[in-house]
């Protein structure tokens, strides 16, 4: 069977002060009047179901995001006692999937991307379920509109499936995050796609690469599967977890696995991780600015203003992000908003938790 994993584990730090601990970005309402989550398991109900749609996520968003999913089964909340990184999650959907279903396909997703274009995602997972089979890792690339900067690139080899809608290729490499110059000379020369993080494959097939290329987390990951269904479970995870090495799955299984495919796709696709991200979603104004809430501008453009209580006024603004609560208030040039995670280690570090 096909099952889809829906990562959400995430803090949101960038999209702080709207996105908390408590209140984390995958819960918010930021496009439209539908959570992340909400947005995240719309889209792929009609291929896969309520039942066999599964979240990885903390203890403490559990209850927030089961609360706004009201059609996924409780059992399918998979809680890891503490964010260790993409790889160390989809170990755990892996093991829980397996134990399930040792022959299941999964399609690793995430509840912070958008997209506009559901149907055609659909379809592309489908064709990606058939290469997957077939032993594949499978990764949708999504077709570059411009030469960013800000995403990692896929250069796709040799065809290996010449579907009319969805041809799949064999990887050649990854590539970092280019600077300017490489990302316009892959954008000239073509056959490159940005690495959106959303994975299919056979749930068997995952477990021997964490197997050959993460040896020491594949023990301690078969430790927990020991115990799945057990009394012993919770207290099996919460004393091996802190101790598993924080990982992303491409640097720790992707960039050396063999195997490994692409599908280029074209989906309206948005990675939801920044307040720039966001901008780019919403509607603007005759002035170019993105509006949510009340507002009065003057001689304001560019910008984004994003509160739902109180009145948000500027005057003589260009190219800012205005971000209002209840007990914080955000004030930026858009070109600066990366250093919004230093205001969030900085309260961290001052152990100032009424603001995280």
């Amino acid at each position: 069977m096909y099952y889809a994993l829906i990562m959400a584990g995430g803090s949101g730090t960038r999209m702080w002060p709207h996105s908390r601990r408590k209140s984390p970005k995958q819960a918010l309402k930021l496009v439209g009047d539908r959570t992340m989550i909400q947005h995240a398991v719309d889209r792929i109900v009609p291929l896969f179901g309520s039942q066999r749609i599964a979240v990885v996520t903390r203890d403490e968003h559990r209850a927030i995001l089961a609360q706004q999913t009201p059609n996924l089964l409780p059992a399918n909340f998979i809680i890891e006692p503490e964010g260790r990184g993409t790889a160390p999650a989809i170990g755990l959907g892996a093991i829980h999937l397996y134990k399930q279903d040792p022959q299941a396909v999964m399609a690793v997703l995430t509840a912070d991307h958008f997209i506009a274009d559901t149907n055609s995602f659909c379809a592309a997972l489908e064709k990606a379920e058939s290469i997957a089979q077939q032993g594949n890792l499978v990764t949708l690339g999504i077709k570059p509109s411009f030469a960013s900067t800000g995403f990692g690139y896929i250069k796709q080899g040799a065809m290996i499936s010449a579907d009319a809608s969805f041809p799949a290729y064999s990887v050649e490499k990854f590539i970092e995050k280019p600077d300017a110059a490489t990302a316009a000379g892959m954008l000239k020369e073509g056959g490159f796609s940005w690495n959106s993080g959303m994975f299919i494959w056979r749930v068997d097939r995952i477990l021997e690469e964490f197997k050959r290329q993460m040896p020491e987390f594949y023990a301690q990951l078969m430790e927990v599967a020991t115990t799945l269904g057990t009394p012993d479970y919770e207290k099996t995870i919460a004393r091996i977890w802190p101790s598993v090495v924080k990982e992303t799955i491409d640097y720790g299984i992707m960039e050396k696995a063999t195997g490994v495919a692409v599908i280029p796709v074209d989906i309206g696709w948005t990675d939801v991780g920044s307040w720039s991200s966001l901008f780019e979603l919403l509607p603007l104004d005759e002035n170019g600015n993105a509006i949510t809430g009340p507002s009065i501008t003057v001689d304001t453009k560019n910008s984004l203003l994003f509160g739902d209580k109180r009145l948000i006024a500027t005057i003589g603004l260009d190219g800012f992000i205005v971000v209002d609560t209840d007990n914080a208030l955000l004030i930026c040039p858009k070109d600066r908003e990366q250093d919004v995670r230093e205001v969030v280690k900085r309260l961290e570090k001052g152990k100032m938790d009424t603001w995280l």
